[in-house]
């Protein structure tokens, strides 16, 4: 009689603990997840900071944690975190046991590999009984978020006109004249403003003379980076590679100038995550904060076109923009483009394209001339 009463106690105390937990839940369970820093650059590492509390005096025999998160968030190699990856997101599971009024905190090292705005929105705690006979699934909603930025590019990449940014100094740039500053005297030329025809050059010379306008780096700089990888493309951008190095010169261009004392600002007919309805703006400014406000409105930008690039230049210069340094990041120039470019010039702003080239394109021609000589070689051998 003593191992039926034996059975019968245990099987009555896991009855009473599956009903304990079945009336009380996961009440005084508790989970937070957030970044060590709100953002970084693309190529270096956070930490992912998780912590899971039970704060009841029932103890938890068996806790699951499963989280969604992007694919370019690299987890490195950890004991207890089981991943399955796929090409977009990854969902992670971890397993615990948590005795009462016990918190654990764990500590995930992350590769940031790619540019842009990682939200960890849901969480699901699954939590039960010593023998699974009860479980319990807790949906939370979470509030972590990391911009991950574009790695600044050197400059020397990019192959910008010689130039040489220092306040007030007077340099040769790509940038408009200065109506302040004046280095002599030159012939008239078609198109100068008759206020600037000096009167005494012109009476010793015989000959209309205008001042000639020195140059000076007191401007706004204005970056455009246009997502449209090729001039007929509609909404799929089918080469992303090509506009995250359109980022990258972008960050490059807009760190550099701010460190100088350049009002920058940045646009592209591409939109924010938070606003898909509207092309991304930022009016040129100056100072740290602007360059981190740059910094994380590129973080934001997503890979899709909101509006045609031309349309974009034609509601900036309806905007009246003048006075400006534009430089374009663009893998084409198309016939539409050239119209509001040149009304961008007519308002007193200096526009210098510079183009994107495929990062798959040396490597393609590169394997189209060896299939061609392969090609040549076969001909041969067989004639």
């Amino acid at each position: 009689m003593g191992i039926h009463w034996f059975l019968l106690v245990a099987l009555l105390l896991l009855g009473v603990q599956a009903f304990l937990f079945r009336l009380f839940g996961s009440r005084g369970l508790t989970y937070e997840r957030r970044f060590s820093v709100p953002a970084c650059y693309e190529g270096q590492e956070v930490e992912l900071v998780e912590r899971i509390a039970n704060r009841s005096l029932r103890p938890l025999p068996w806790l699951r944690l499963e989280a969604l998160l992007h694919a370019s968030l690299r987890f490195q190699k950890q004991a207890n975190l089981d991943i399955d990856a796929g090409a977009m997101f990854q969902n992670h599971k971890s397993f615990f046991s948590l005795m009462p009024f016990t918190q654990i905190t764990r500590r995930h090292r992350i590769l940031c590999t790619k540019r842009g705005c990682y939200r960890l929105n849901t969480a699901s705690l699954t939590s039960g009984d010593l023998l699974g006979m009860y479980s319990r699934t807790l949906r939370l909603t979470l509030d972590a978020e990391l911009l991950v930025y574009p790695k600044p590019a050197d400059l020397q990449e990019l192959q910008l006109p010689s130039h040489s940014w220092h306040g007030d100094i007077s340099v040769r740039r790509w940038i408009v004249d200065d109506p302040f500053m004046r280095s002599g005297t030159r012939e008239y030329q078609p198109g100068d403003p008759l206020n600037g025809i000096h009167w005494k050059a012109t009476a010793r010379s015989g000959r209309l003379q205008v001042h000639q306008r020195d140059y000076t780096a007191d401007h706004r700089l204005m970056i455009y980076l246009n997502v449209e990888d090729h001039a007929t493309m509609w909404r799929e951008v089918n080469d992303e590679a090509m506009f995250e190095q359109g980022m990258s010169y972008a960050a490059g261009i807009a760190e550099y100038a701010i460190a100088q004392g350049i009002e920058t600002g940045f646009a592209t007919n591409a939109y924010a995550i938070d606003r898909p309805k509207d092309a991304v703006r930022v009016e040129p400014r100056n100072g740290p904060e602007q360059l981190e406000l740059l910094l994380a409105t590129m973080a934001r930008t997503v890979v899709a076109r909101r509006v045609p690039f031309d349309t974009l230049l034609e509601e900036e210069a309806e905007l009246g923009l003048t006075n400006c340094d534009i430089i374009i990041l663009s893998a084409c120039v198309s016939d539409k483009m050239e119209p509001p470019m040149q009304q961008l010039r007519y308002l007193g702003n200096a526009v210098e394209v510079r183009p994107l080239e495929s990062a798959a394109s040396p490597a393609s021609s590169s394997t189209d001339s060896k299939a061609d000589h392969a090609a040549s070689a076969e001909e041969e051998s067989a004639s």
